[in-house]
């Protein structure tokens, strides 16, 4: 009762419809499609996402069968400039459109400040103040936001997610879970009570997964690498996401073409023990 997935720009470079046809014969369910990173032959900027455009790749990756779990737009939603955000937002806003006609399931984002200090309320404030307003437009399109938490930014733990949760109050904004980007030198071996406060803060919002693993370096540092290749208690995580989360999308990271398959049969394995 998974749906396991990749990142479009993660596969093996090729024709948007033959990168879709790819994923089907790996039997993945779903991807994550940044339109930059993962469609070279044609323009993807904001002017070029017309309905036209997300018709057709609705359909290419319909035809294979391949869901588009998140629509990538990881913009600076934290910035602190009024007026450089109104051009963020006008990126924000071309992606809620788009994402409507393209059927995909949510608006992917963090929470970024290159302008701020984000550990502090300044930047958390501004940040919930820009997000009222996308998630506002995403209400008035139908669309879903979501927001994935991240050591270093603004929303850099469970509760400060959840502070924002609360503060923007909308149905439309929702939590992408990764764990291992909430993971740090100082929390990894506490890493099951990260897990366990997740789902008992953000449980009713969580609405995709990131997927990947991570190792500690000998400087003290996280090393992100490929699901079951590393420390994280995927036992823990699936037994929560069975109990929880029938269907939910999860889209691999640290993967490539090569070594996708062996991820997705780890997390299955794990995931039909529980």
């Amino acid at each position: 009762m998974l749906q396991i997935g990749i990142r479009a720009h993660d596969m093996e470079h090729a024709p948007i419809e033959k990168m879709a046809e790819n994923m089907a014969k790996k039997g993945l369910a779903c991807t994550q499609l940044a339109l930059s990173k993962a469609i070279t032959a044609f323009n993807t900027d904001t002017g070029a996402m017309t309905p036209g455009l997300a018709m057709y790749l609705r359909k290419v990756f319909e035809k294979n069968n391949v869901d588009i779990a998140v629509l990538g737009c990881y913009n600076e939603l934290g910035n602190g400039d009024s007026e450089e955000f109104k051009k963020i937002a006008g990126i924000y806003k071309s992606h809620i459109r788009f994402a409507k006609t393209l059927g995909c399931g949510m608006v992917g984002t963090e929470t970024w400040s290159s302008n701020l200090d984000v550990t502090g309320e300044e930047a958390l404030e501004k940040l919930i103040e820009n997000m009222k307003q996308i998630v506002s437009y995403a209400e008035n399109m139908g669309v879903i936001i979501g927001m994935e938490p991240v050591a270093g930014h603004i929303v850099y733990d469970i509760k400060r997610a959840k502070k924002v949760l609360d503060e923007v109050n909308s149905p439309n904004l929702q939590i992408i879970l990764d764990p291992v980007n909430l993971i740090t030198y100082d929390n990894y071996q506490n890493q099951d009570e990260l897990i366990n406060e997740a789902f008992d803060l953000l449980g009713e919002n969580i609405a995709c997964i990131h997927a990947k693993d991570f190792i500690v370096e000998k400087d003290k540092t996280i090393k992100s690498v490929i699901a079951g290749d590393g420390l994280l208690n995927y036992q823990l995580l699936c037994t929560k996401l069975k109990k929880k989360k029938p269907y939910i999308h999860m889209l691999l990271e640290e993967t490539t073409p090569d070594n996708v398959l062996y991820a997705k049969e780890y997390i299955e394995e794990i995931y039909a023990k529980c």
